[in-house]
């Protein structure tokens, strides 16, 4: 699997590339052919707080991880960890799925039965514990943004008044804002 690594407000030295490399290598024992898309890591530091970003774009799913210590390669180790807890989770789920349909074809490797059965509990430990319905209101970026500010949420789903799709603002972990629309 091939990674492009890059820093922001930082310098990608030799010895940082090399870790990255090695430690996200250790992914590859999750998947029966290595992936052919190309990963994506950045790295940054902000504040005195380093960031690891790793977006894996694979067939009908993206991973993504991201953490954020005092230590650059504490931060490397803490998002493999996530990503291979996202990979075993995600695998658990889809050869379920494909062993009640019947089908031969996994993208993941099979792991002893003892090992899916820890994940399954993981997996089913996932439950939607609120279901909300409202009306989305048209309006643009900018009033979304006050609005969610308002109600004081991390996120504010709306339509979007320019485009007549469900957009969505966010606040970022470095206090601006991201808008997610649809493709």
């Amino acid at each position: 699997m091939q990674f492009s690594i890059r820093g922001q407000q930082i310098e990608v030295t030799d010895a940082l590339r090399d870790y990255v490399d090695k430690k996200l290598s250790r992914l590859e024992k999750y998947f029966d052919a290595p992936p052919t898309s190309e990963g994506y890591v950045t790295l940054s530091v902000v504040r005195g707080l380093h960031t690891v970003e790793v977006t894996i774009p694979l067939a009908g799913v993206t991973l993504r991880a991201e953490d954020r210590s005092d230590d650059m390669y504490a931060s490397i180790d803490a998002v493999v960890d996530k990503l291979e807890r996202q990979i075993r989770k995600h695998k658990t789920k889809l050869n379920r799925k494909f062993r009640q349909e019947g089908s031969l074809k996994t993208i993941f490797v099979e792991e002893p039965a003892s090992s899916v059965a820890v994940e399954e509990q993981d997996y089913d430990d996932l439950e939607v514990v609120r279901n909300k319905r409202f009306t989305l209101k048209p309006m643009d970026v900018e009033e979304a943004i006050l609005q969610m500010n308002m109600v004081g949420h991390n996120f504010f789903v709306f339509s979007n008044i320019e485009t007549s799709e469900v957009s969505v603002v966010y606040k970022r972990n470095d206090g601006k804002y991201g808008l997610i629309e649809q493709d």
